[in-house]
């Protein structure tokens, strides 16, 4: 049998790595643990100010299965939008949800502006439709009202709406949010051929400043 010889040279020789890699290991998890941010890949984005915002209409029912495995808001008419808010800047943004609108151009001068549904809001639009009119005007598209009738299936699809919708307020610096935006559009979806995500309220909370809108053009090649 091979007989092996350890000496002092060679032990020193290991500690001295060693010991490198004890005091580099906290910067190396440190390194790692740093939020990554992915590419974004949809067509319908606009990004300025250190913000990109990206809009993707889910615009075929396969899409909303994994969120809505029962019923679907596409069958009750209803456009999920998801948005996803990145934040490349050293500053936390506070983007105004409530204020965020899908603007409709009918025909020339004739627009609408559409509040995003709450989740409130598309469990009575999906549980309890209400009786369409047989008039095929185009507008104004009625805006959501409460129908009652809340029971058990209500609650658990206001979670699900909840649950799957963007809610997050305030995105961090160097990190992402993403969630879905929901709009009543009684079945017309062909609207999104001139449509955009209009998102007006944006403040930079550190500078106390506020950033230029976005406007997303949804009829863009490849949004859909």
């Amino acid at each position: 049998m091979q007989k092996v010889y350890y000496s002092l040279m060679k032990t020193t020789q290991r500690v001295a790595p060693l010991l490198f890699a004890s005091f580099a290991l906290p910067t190396i998890l440190a390194a790692q643990q740093q939020p990554v941010t992915k590419p974004l890949t949809t067509s319908s984005l606009d990004s300025h100010e250190g913000l990109t915002i990206a809009a993707d209409p889910w615009l075929s029912a396969e899409r909303y299965k994994s969120a809505f495995p029962k019923k679907s808001p596409y069958t009750a008419g209803v456009l999920a939008v998801k948005v996803t808010v990145r934040n490349d800047s050293a500053d936390s943004v506070k983007v105004g949800l409530e204020r965020i609108r899908l603007n409709l151009t009918f025909d020339e001068g004739n627009r609408q502006e559409l509040p995003a549904l709450t989740s409130e809001q598309l469990a009575d639009a999906v549980l309890h439709p209400r009786v369409k009119s047989p008039s095929k005007s185009r507008l104004p598209i009625p805006l959501p009202s409460s129908s009652g009738g809340r029971d058990k299936n209500w609650d658990q699809y206001q979670k699900l709406a909840e649950d799957a919708g963007l809610h997050a307020g305030v995105v961090a610096p160097h990190s992402t949010v993403e969630g879905l935006l929901y709009f009543d559009l009684q079945n017309q979806f062909d609207l999104l051929s001139n449509a955009r995500l209009y998102i007006p309220d944006l403040i930079a909370l550190e500078k106390n400043q506020a950033l230029m809108y976005f406007d997303i053009d949804l009829s863009r090649p490849g949004a859909h």
